[in-house]
């Protein structure tokens, strides 16, 4: 059905409004309704100086000696009664002769009503059926919202995807076989028939999902698992059925469900029963996934971050055949990653995506475009050209620890605090043998804290021991210590490092069974509801005199900690003390300004040495550029790095003698 645009339903409207107006308030004006007593009234005390007449109109209209206009509903011979009961020779009675109106004419007010209510009924119903709504009307409940990728679109290939080699492996399979069955079909081997992505958010599923959309060279439908369900019952066992119809009629095809735990998640006894709207969505997408139906050539691919509340009957074998753990990349991946979106990027010649790779331990492929983003922004603010390194430093602390809030009004005492705060966290830091090292301390506020001290870790780690647990509570625990010690007082600015603290004792206790009283024995059962997403708490199945030894054992390892902190910064206060100064002068140092206060120098020696090093640095580069554009002078240039690099000239003369004396002896 032909789309109503929006002027030609208000230009009706307006025509309804306009003939309605006409219709009913024709003449009423400012005109007095009066009765045929109160008109005869008035014809008694000559008050009517003008009268309208017609032989059709039963409403006779005129005129009072004050000009008040009036209207009465008067048959024709009951006026002339009355006229003639009371003659006035200064009435003046102006008659109006009857015209010939067509019959069909006095139907046209009810004519043109019928006709607004009809088009707006057949707007609604286009809208309803779907026209121009994307299948949304009020008539599409039942219907897949699901949307079906087109080649004219721009495609996402696997040439897109990096940082996930054995991800993309699996996936480029399955669209081998979509593309050369036979090949599968004669040594008898079946594709797998569901395909789940699991992963933390921002590591790549749904990217690798589009990857396959463009890849497959099939028709590719993708939908939201929340977009199955909704307020009307049934309707999401509904859209699953027409998604699967739809999806038989252009087989081979690849369905893929993005955050399917909004429709999958595990049976129960929830808020709203066992019968609810989103079970009975679950049930019919397990039927139509493997039930009694033929699904041949449609493939399933779905992404989740919340694997361990799916139903189990959805992740067995025939339905999600296969499951794809997407996690964050290595420090290969991240270089490949952050290769693949700076593409369109200008990067300095100094820029060492390798070395930026081994400062990012953790970051997520989503993670890493935010940095690379968040520099060239940060390019465009300080008007420059190409991204550098001092923009990517930056933006790698903006992303962990949000933006710099340089125009927040500090007073002295909490600056003073924050300082020692910080310079605590890294003098503790740097005296422990399982810390990261520290890559820069601040006190400058980020986001919802006050300062930070940034670590880093050397590379990729799987697996945390016991040490490395014990010393990363020390650390956290070296700014309340430095507090209490300086400043002789403590202060809410250690609340994060406390929760940390006590959460890694907890579950160093109650998890991982490093407790040498309690021994490797596991605490809690996670027996939370379904419909409260399986996170809610632990189950105590223990008793009280365990309980009372785990909270012996957490207390335990805290006033370690915190004894740890308290030696080491007693030992080294004056350390502590060089480094709140510098943070209090510069407000932010850097891992070489940190190390080199920890060996003693001040920061007019560190500024000094670092002159002498950037010196240095482009002697060296000029002299090597000679090198290459003159051979003859390459024993001179040689001399002249050594000198740099700190050599003697009594070295130097001593190596050319040796030289010339070898030649001597060669002739």
């Amino acid at each position: 059905m032909k789309k109503f645009s929006s002027a030609t339903v208000w230009l009706l409207v307006l025509i309804l409004v306009i003939f309605s107006a006409l219709t009913l308030f024709d003449g009423a004006g400012n005109v007095k309704s009066i009765d045929v007593k109160e008109f005869e009234t008035y014809m008694k005390d000559k008050k009517v100086t003008e009268v309208k007449l017609s032989d059709t109109e039963r409403t006779l209209v005129g005129k009072l000696d004050d000009g008040t206009q009036f209207s009465v509903n008067i048959i024709r011979e009951r006026y002339l009664d009355i006229v003639r009961q009371y003659p006035n020779e200064n009435l003046r009675e102006n008659y109006t002769p009857p015209t010939s109106i067509p019959v069909w004419l006095n139907f046209l007010p009810s004519l043109l009503l019928i006709l607004v209510v009809v088009v707006f009924w057949a707007m609604f119903m286009n809208q309803s059926s779907g026209g121009g709504g994307g299948g949304r009307g009020v008539m599409n409940f039942g219907k897949s919202r699901a949307k079906m990728a087109t080649p004219d679109k721009k495609k996402v290939t696997f040439n897109d995807v990096a940082g996930a080699d054995e991800e993309k492996a699996e996936l480029e399979e399955v669209v081998d076989f979509l593309k050369s069955p036979k090949r599968y079909i004669e040594v008898g081997a079946r594709i797998p028939k569901g395909i789940l992505l699991v992963g933390p958010p921002g590591t790549g599923k749904t990217l690798l999902a589009k990857a396959v959309a463009g890849e497959a060279g099939v028709p590719f439908f993708s939908i939201s698992g929340s977009d199955f369900v909704e307020m009307f019952v049934g309707v999401g066992a509904s859209r699953v059925r027409d998604l699967f119809e739809q999806a038989k009629k252009n087989a081979p095809c690849i369905i893929f469900i993005d955050e399917i735990d909004a429709v999958g998640r595990q049976r129960g006894a929830g808020l709203g029963g066992g019968h609810d709207e989103r079970e009975q969505t679950l049930n019919q997408l397990l039927v139509e996934m493997d039930g009694f139906g033929v699904n041949e050539g449609i493939i399933m691919v779905a992404a989740t971050n919340r694997p361990d509340i799916l139903d189990p009957a959805l992740l067995r074998a025939g339905r999600f055949d296969r499951q794809i753990v997407v996690g964050a990349p290595d420090v290969k991946g991240r270089e490949e990653i952050l290769k693949v979106h700076s593409r369109n990027k200008p990067l300095s010649s100094e820029v060492k995506l390798d070395i930026l790779a081994k400062r990012t331990p953790g970051f997520t492929g989503a993670d890493l475009e935010n940095l690379l983003n968040e520099s060239a922004l940060l390019t465009v603010r300080n008007r420059k050209k190409v991204i550098d390194m001092v923009e990517l430093e930056e933006a790698i602390t903006r992303v962990i620890a949000g933006p710099e809030k340089k125009s927040r009004v500090i007073s002295d005492k909490d600056k003073r605090l924050t300082a020692y705060h910080e310079a605590g966290h890294a003098v503790v830091s740097k005296y422990l043998p399982n810390s990261y090292a520290v890559h820069e301390i601040s006190i400058i506020p980020r986001g919802m804290a006050g300062g930070y001290t940034l670590h880093l870790p050397d590379e990729d780690t799987s697996y945390t021991s016991r040490s490395k647990l014990k010393d990363e509570m020390v650390g956290l625990l070296g700014g309340r210590v430095a507090e209490a010690i300086i400043l002789k007082e403590i202060s809410t600015g250690a609340k994060n490092d406390i929760d940390r603290t006590t959460s890694i004792a907890k579950k160093m206790v109650m998890e991982y069974g490093m407790s040498d009283v309690l021994g490797p024995i596991s605490f809690g059962k996670d027996d939370s509801e379904v419909f409260l997403g399986r996170d809610i708490g632990r189950a105590r199945d223990f008793s009280d005199e365990v309980a009372s030894t785990i909270d012996r054992e957490i207390r335990g390892l805290i006033t370690e900690a915190y004894q740890r902190a308290e030696k080491i910064l007693n030992e080294n206060i004056d350390k502590l003390h060089d480094v709140a100064k510098a943070l209090l002068e510069k407000e932010k140092l850097t891992a070489e300004e940190f190390n080199a206060i920890m060996e003693g120098k001040s920061l007019d020696e560190i500024a000094v040495d670092k002159l002498i090093k950037d010196s240095s640095e482009k002697a060296r580069e000029g002299l090597e550029n000679s090198l290459e554009a003159v051979p003859t002078s390459e024993n001179l240039i040689k001399d002249n790095m050594k000198v740099i690099d700190g050599a003697s000239i009594d070295s130097i003369n001593e190596e050319v003698s040796m030289e010339e004396n070898n030649q001597e002896n060669n002739q």
